[in-house]
């Protein structure tokens, strides 16, 4: 095969999976609850504002991101407890007024400091990992209807690396759900 062709060959898009657009926000949320219960797992909605229930009908659980900062706080307090009594009592041990060499009120100010310093770098950087961010480009951006999902439209886009998707199956089910058009994307 010659460079051309391996070029070629290359270029063309791959199949993202289906779009399917709604008018309202009733329709979308029962839409989402049919796409749950069918056992679809790599999919989303895409609503131009915040919509209450959205998250249980799609089945989303409680993020573990909080246990995450929990940890990274825990690292931040027992490092800074380390740091400061091996500098205060093992590498250079400082008598000063007949004090002890190290003692936790004298340390507090480091020890909050750094909790919160590895907390919210844990935030930030666990946040990112969650989200799967930074996300160059998606494949609904392919779609120009989809420009009106932060106007006044509603979409549910299901990916082809769901487990359950087959092509012919899922663009069917997908229609049935009320929407008025089920698009194929591109990535």
């Amino acid at each position: 095969m010659s460079v051309a062709e391996n070029r070629v060959a290359t270029d063309k898009p791959s199949f993202f999976g289906y779009l399917v657009e709604f008018d309202n926000v009733d329709s979308l949320i029962h839409a989402a609850e049919k796409v749950r219960d069918a056992g679809y797992t790599n999919w989303d909605a895409h609503t131009p504002f915040p919509v209450h229930g959205m998250d249980r009908a799609m089945g989303i659980r409680y993020t573990k991101l909080p246990l995450v900062i929990l940890g990274g706080g825990l690292t931040g307090l027992g490092g800074a407890l380390l740091m400061q009594w091996w500098m205060n009592a093992v590498n250079y041990p400082y008598i000063i007024s007949g004090k002890p060499f190290w003692s936790i009120p004298a340390n507090i100010p480091v020890m909050f400091e750094l909790t919160v310093l590895f907390s919210a770098l844990t935030t930030v950087f666990g946040m990112l990992a969650f989200n799967k961010l930074p996300q160059w480009r998606h494949g609904v951006f392919s779609s120009a209807r989809f420009a009106r999902a932060t106007d006044d439209r509603f979409f549910i886009s299901v990916e082809a690396t769901d487990p359950k998707f087959d092509a012919k199956k899922t663009a069917d089910f997908l229609a049935g759900l009320g929407g008025s058009e089920v698009e194929a994307l591109e990535d």
